[in-house]
C-alpha cells in the first residue's frame, strides 16, 4: 500500500523510535508510535507532561475505530461513529488493549478518527494509531505554525511535517464515551 512521500519518511523516523511534528484539523500535532515505550516517554519529557495524564491517539480508519468501540453498548458506538470522522477525541474503555503509557491512570484511551487526511495517512504510515497530542510545552498556547514547533522544541523533533493546520484554530473537542460528557470544548 502506498504512502504520500512526506508520510514515508515519517514513517521511518517512527520506527527509529523518533518524534513527529506534523499539522491537524486545528494546532499542530507531536506524534511517536505509541507502543514504544522510550518514545512516548521522550515525547512527554519534551512537553513536561506527567504520563499519569494519558495521550490521545490518532487512529488509522473506521476498522482500527470499531475494533476499539467493540466494547461499548451498541448505542454509544453509534454515538460516537457519527462524529467520525472528524476533530473529536472520546474516551472510551481501553480493555488493557493499550499500554499504560498511552492510557495513564485511566480506565480510557483517548481516540479520535481524523477526517484530516494527513492524519489518517500518519496513522496509516504508522501501523493502526498514532499518538496525536498538542505541540506545546506544558502551560504554553498549542503550537499553530511548524516555526512555533521549532521555537517549543527546536531540534528535538525529528521530522516537520509540510504543510498547515487544516483551519479548527484549536485543538479537538473531548468527549466521554459513555456519558457524552463534553471534558474539553
Amino acid at each position: 500500500m502506498g504512502y504520500p512521500f512526506h508520510c514515508v519518511r515519517a514513517r521511518a523516523v517512527l520506527g527509529r523510535g523518533g518524534i513527529i511534528a506534523y499539522p491537524t484539523e486545528g494546532v499542530w500535532g507531536l506524534g511517536c508510535d505509541p507502543f514504544n515505550k522510550a518514545a512516548v516517554e521522550r515525547l512527554l519529557a519534551l512537553k513536561n507532561r506527567p504520563w499519569q495524564k494519558g495521550l490521545i491517539v490518532a487512529l488509522a480508519n473506521e476498522r482500527v475505530a470499531g475494533a476499539l468501540l467493540q466494547s461499548m453498548p451498541e448505542g454509544r458506538q453509534c454515538a460516537i461513529k457519527s462524529t467520525w470522522p472528524g476533530p473529536n477525541t472520546w474516551l472510551v474503555p481501553h480493555g488493557d488493549l493499550w499500554p499504560y503509557w498511552i492510557t495513564g491512570e485511566s480506565d480510557f484511551i483517548a481516540c479520535r478518527l481524523s477526517a484530516y487526511s494527513v492524519v489518517c495517512d500518519l496513522a496509516r504510515a504508522a501501523g493502526g494509531a498514532i499518538v496525536s497530542t498538542s505541540a506545546n510545552p506544558a502551560g504554553r498556547p498549542p503550537a499553530m505554525t511548524a516555526q512555533q514547533v521549532r521555537h517549543y522544541f527546536g531540534r528535538s523533533i525529528e521530522f516537520i511535517m509540510p504543510g498547515g493546520v487544516q483551519g479548527l484554530q484549536k485543538p479537538s473537542v473531548i468527549r466521554h464515551g459513555i456519558t457524552g460528557e463534553i471534558l474539553r470544548g
